[in-house]
């Protein structure tokens, strides 16, 4: 088949307090492979893969949702170096998307934290921060950039006040 499997798995719920109307909305994702692994709790997804739950959005090449007691507790977002993996959500502190761009998104939803690592770029607001790695804590409204592990990539960040 080469279109791209659709799956609406509404028993799954992110539980995001960043939208709270996120949470309630079912999960739809898109993949052209899909291995879920009830036992283990974990559900990947390959090929183009997109989660989106409402104004969530996780863009990647594969994507993986941790699950315990059907909810989504962590999602591991891998893109590559021709396309990195996207993040983007409204944010109630926020007037425009919170977006990122890294070669791996890894998203703890109950501490409701993101981390960027590689190539790692983040737009808040009109804000926008880029590094190795970055850091975004959701709850507090923090954000740390990191050089790169070689050192290449150095922290820059623009700020509009």
């Amino acid at each position: 088949m080469n279109k791209a499997i659709l799956i609406l798995l509404s028993y799954y719920s992110f539980g995001v307090n960043a939208l709270l109307g996120d949470a309630k909305e079912p999960i739809d994702i898109k993949a052209y492979t899909v291995v879920i692994d009830e036992r283990k709790g974990l559900s990947t997804y390959t090929g183009d893969a997109r989660v989106v739950q409402g104004s969530l959005t996780l863009s990647a090449e594969k994507i993986q949702l941790f699950s315990s007691q059907k909810e989504v507790t962590k999602v591991i977002a891998k893109g590559d170096k021709n396309k990195l993996a996207h993040y983007k959500q409204n944010q109630p502190n926020q007037s425009r998307f919170i977006e990122a761009t890294a070669l791996n998104i890894t998203y703890l939803i109950k501490k409701e934290f993101v981390h960027l690592e590689g190539k790692a770029h983040l737009v808040q607001g009109f804000d926008s921060f880029s590094g190795g790695t970055l850091d975004y804590d959701i709850k507090n409204d923090k954000v740390i950039a990191q050089k790169s592990k070689d050192g290449t990539e150095r922290v820059r960040f623009k700020i509009k006040l």
